[in-house]
């Protein structure tokens, strides 16, 4: 969204709550990253029973904050819709929290609301990697791959966007500029407005989508994938008397 400096609630004061959220939130989203890269250094060797715990936390956590992010942009084009020549428009809780990370410069009004929206969309691109990484051990076609690969070069375009809205902010550009600003051409106002509205909501809309497609498949390919972990017993010593039970499907890294 273009959010001019008049924008309702953008200048007012910002409080406690304001910067707690911030904090956590961008934490959050920090969070994530950092167990993406260890669910990504540690597939790579033996298996371990909280590998699996911990994907399946990751995509959790990536759902969660996607349906919090989807929603701001439904209700954005809700009230663009009830209000088509009105100024740019944010939820309270989205106000709030733009609020709180726009006190790395205070004197760029719209950076606030351009850092929420690049840590959402990085919330829920750790999400999709998520199932990637979920799924690594197994080895042949599964559809919730598939779709979780094509929803994470979707989303990592989307993410690109966003880091170059954020940063033509923070290095002074008078407006931001990127594919939904239609590279800051379009002059602030209605058709700026209308414009970001609606790339931003059918981009989520699409991504969404296709989330909602690749955790489909995944739950219908759950037994395969919970296998791939259960193997980490398989590799310890085994009672006499008792045979290894005969898994499907095949499995990363073994015969």
């Amino acid at each position: 969204m273009e959010h001019p400096s008049g924008m309702h609630g953008m200048g007012s004061a910002v409080s406690f709550a304001d910067t707690a959220g911030a904090v956590l939130f961008i934490a959050w989203a920090v969070a994530m990253w950092l167990a993406v890269a260890v669910l990504a250094y540690a597939n790579r060797g033996p298996v371990r029973p909280w590998l699996y715990k911990t994907a399946v936390g990751l995509i959790g956590l990536g759902v969660v904050g996607q349906i919090g992010h989807f929603q701001e942009h439904v209700a954005q084009a809700a009230y663009w819709i009830a209000n088509p020549y009105a100024p740019a428009w944010m939820t309270p809780w989205a106000h709030s929290l733009a609020r709180g990370m726009g006190q790395v410069d205070m004197t760029k009004p719209s950076l606030g609301m351009e850092i929420l929206h690049l840590t959402g969309n990085f919330i829920f691109l750790a999400g999709l990697v998520g199932i990637v990484q979920i799924t690594r051990r197994v080895t042949g076609h599964l559809k919730s791959r598939k779709w979780a690969r094509m929803g994470v070069w979707m989303q990592g375009i989307h993410g690109v966007e966003h880091v170059v809205l954020t940063l033509s902010v923070a290095l002074g550009a008078s407006r931001a500029i990127g594919l939904s600003t239609w590279f800051g051409l379009i002059e602030p106002g209605p058709a700026l407005v209308t414009y970001r509205v609606w790339w931003h909501f059918v981009a989520n809309l699409i991504g969404s989508a296709i989330l909602a497609v690749s955790l489909y498949h995944l739950w219908k390919e759950k037994r395969m994938v919970k296998a791939g972990y259960d193997e980490a017993g398989a590799e310890e010593p085994t009672p006499a008397g008792h045979a290894q039970a005969e898994r499907e499907p095949v499995l990363a890294g073994r015969p």
